[in-house]
């Protein structure tokens, strides 16, 4: 760690720098309880309380974190248009919404294609049909690919008729796919931060070993060329968000003009314990 507002440190600095709000803290209390006794509470519950509380007040936005290049073929070139795109569910009682400009040229998660997709595979793969979120449905028609035979570029047609994502026809796509405009990205640098060891109690370790020998060494990854959506050119530092299908994040001090960087508060779900379950 790097000092005592490292977000992955238990202390309030570095939880404030991990976009841990108050009221979460309050919340996870109200759930364990005070005791005067010594008591070791689950991490997951307290992530639990985060994502709870952030779920109900950070704005979803788009960022893609492995970006893979899509070019609409039928898209007039030199065209661009504004989608609009909520900024919350239907679940979340708060308001809001802003403009998401899109092109010819995109950005989707590589983590979103395969060319040989399994069968409960149901994103983006050769002469499939998916849904762009707030957008079109796109198909696949080509894969493009670098002199080390790895995916580089797919070539897509778009149907102008399903702007904002239903189909006149009624046909209907499994898979929703979030994606940024790739004139109008922000580069920016995520940090992935996860647990800082690898079992819950970090003191329960064999005879002779410490703390030291659990830490993890994945608790921190850090992603340097992620493209994000321009609507949070001009946000206020240390906003958060909804990185949709990603997780919550938050940005960070070391944020520049040019690159914004960005905190990985807490996945939007418990990754942990499908890990755990293997």
């Amino acid at each position: 760690v790097r000092g005592w507002d490292d977000p992955r440190m238990p202390t309030i600095a570095g939880m404030r720098r991990r976009g841990i709000t108050p009221d979460a803290i309050r919340n996870f209390m109200d759930i364990v309880g005070v005791s005067r006794k010594e008591a070791h509470a689950e991490i997951a519950a307290f992530e639990h309380a985060v994502r709870d509380d952030l779920n109900m007040r950070v704005p979803r936005v788009m960022c893609v974190t492995k970006p893979l290049k899509v070019v609409l073929t039928n898209y007039p070139e030199g065209q661009e248009e504004e989608l609009d795109a909520s900024y919350y569910p239907h679940d979340v009682p708060l308001t809001g919404s802003r403009k998401v400009p899109f092109s010819r040229e995109l950005y989707i998660e590589r983590d979103d294609f395969m060319q040989d997709p399994p069968k409960k595979f149901f994103r983006l793969a050769p002469g499939r049909e998916v849904r762009l979120r707030y957008g079109y449905f796109i198909t696949c028609q080509d894969v493009i690919l670098d002199s080390d035979g790895e995916v580089a570029e797919l070539h897509c047609t778009y149907d102008p008729a399903t702007r904002g994502g239903d189909s006149p026809d009624g046909r209907k796509v499994q898979g929703t796919i979030h994606w940024v405009s790739a004139k109008h990205a922000l580069n920016c640098e995520l940090r992935l931060y996860d647990r800082l060891f690898t079992q819950p109690n970090p003191d329960d370790v064999p005879d002779g070993q410490d703390f030291l020998s659990v830490l993890n060494p994945d608790s921190l990854i850090v992603v340097p060329d992620a493209k994000i959506e321009p609507s949070v050119a001009n946000d206020a530092a240390e906003s958060r968000y909804q990185f949709e299908r990603t997780g919550y994040f938050v940005g960070d001090a070391d944020s520049t003009v040019d690159k914004p960087v960005f905190n990985r508060t807490v996945t939007l779900r418990d990754s942990w314990a499908k890990m755990q379950a293997k």
